[in-house]
Order: structure tokens, then C-alpha cells, then sequence
């Protein structure tokens, strides 16, 4: 039986950082994919990596980034790469994680550099992370996806078993080790096609 809904953010709640990664690429006369192309690289122990898990802060990634693209070619600001990460909320995918939060347990699972400070977002966005039961941020936890430590932290924290849950996550490579555990996954890459899968799910409207 479902107990728990589990939500990734960038890329399911709000757009992803592909966009912004994009648009740096572009202004900056660079390949497009490229900063995907330096992230897949060592993908487990390079500088984002080991900056979402916490190990180093924000100037020691931008000098370690920096020699990975060199390494690979090119000349990269990695402090200005942060800068175009915000997204954009998705009005039906929050509305989603409310009807969720009235019938299941939720959890928000997210890869990210810096803790979510209530300070620093907006009163939106601190409506929806009120309706998580359990908040799991790389950041804090020292653990990032796709490591299946972090999706058993996730359940504890719940208190369910992976069986009964369902993950939705814009990256496959995060959805993989989930699926293995037992958990229901949906792959975001159009939203509303992704509602509609947990819709089917759950078994209870969560649009319109």
C-alpha cells in the first residue's frame, strides 16, 4: 500500500538548472552541454559532487570546477554557474505536493550546495516546503543522490518502507537505485505527463 510521495526539486517542483547552465553556455560562446559534460565526469568525486555532499565550500568548488573544465578544454567561471541555478516554480506540481500532504506522508529529496534558509525564499515557496513531512538536503546530510544511503534516510525519517513509495525525479541515474529498493518511480520530463502517471499512483486527483 502507498504511504509516502517523494519529490526531487530541480527539475520536478521548479524548472531545472539545465536552463540556466544553457544560458551560461550560450553568452559564453561555449559548447552547449558542456557543464553536464564536466559533471558526468568523475561523476561520484568531482567538485559538485563533493560540494553538494557538503566536503567543500563554495570558493574551493569554483577553483576545483574551474580545473576540470581546463581539463576538458576550457575556461569556465564556476561561481557565476551557481548564479543560474534558481528555477522557476511549478504551480501544478505544487498544487500536486499539497494534495499529497492531505492523504500521504511526503518527503522532499534534493541534491544541493546550500541549506534551504527559510530567509532566502519566497513566501510561495515557503508555503510548499511546509507541506513536507521530511526535508533530506545533500548539503546537511552529507550524502547525495544517487547513493541509496540517502534514499534509506528518506524512509527513516518517513518511517515507511521503500515499497511503499513513490519517487519522482527528473534524472534517471537518481531514479535507478530507488526502482532497486522497491520504490514506485516517475521520470519528469514533462510535467503533466509526470502528474498524470501519479495520479495513477495514488489514486486521487491532484490537478484541475
Amino acid at each position: 500500500m502507498l504511504e509516502a510521495v517523494l519529490f526531487d526539486m530541480g527539475g520536478v517542483i521548479v524548472s531545472g538548472p539545465w536552463e540556466g547552465f544553457a544560458v551560461y553556455e550560450r553568452a559564453n560562446g561555449l559548447p552547449e552541454g558542456l557543464i553536464r559534460r564536466i559533471n558526468s565526469t568523475d561523476a561520484d568525486s568531482n567538485a559538485w559532487a563533493r560540494m553538494e555532499r557538503g566536503e567543500i565550500g563554495l570558493e574551493e568548488f569554483a577553483a576545483a570546477f574551474e580545473a576540470e573544465a581546463v581539463a576538458l578544454g576550457y575556461r569556465v567561471d564556476g561561481l557565476a554557474v551557481l548564479d543560474g541555478l534558481g528555477g522557476e516554480l511549478r504551480p501544478a506540481v505544487s498544487e500536486a505536493v499539497r494534495r499529497c500532504s492531505e492523504r500521504l506522508k511526503t518527503g522532499l529529496l534534493t541534491n544541493n550546495y546550500a541549506p534551504m534558509a527559510s530567509s532566502e525564499r519566497s513566501a510561495e515557496m515557503v508555503e510548499v516546503m511546509g507541506w513536507f513531512d521530511v526535508v533530506v538536503e545533500s548539503s546537511v546530510v552529507g550524502v547525495r543522490k544517487p547513493d541509496p544511503a540517502f534514499y534509506t534516510m528518506a524512509c527513516e525519517a518517513l518511517g515507511v518502507e521503500p515499497l511503499g513509495c513513490v519517487f519522482l525525479d527528473d534524472l534517471g541515474v537518481n531514479l535507478k537505485p530507488a526502482r532497486a529498493m522497491g520504490m514506485t518511480t516517475i521520470k519528469v520530463v514533462d510535467p503533466d505527463e509526470a502528474l498524470a502517471e501519479l495520479e495513477a499512483a495514488v489514486g486521487f486527483p491532484l490537478r484541475g
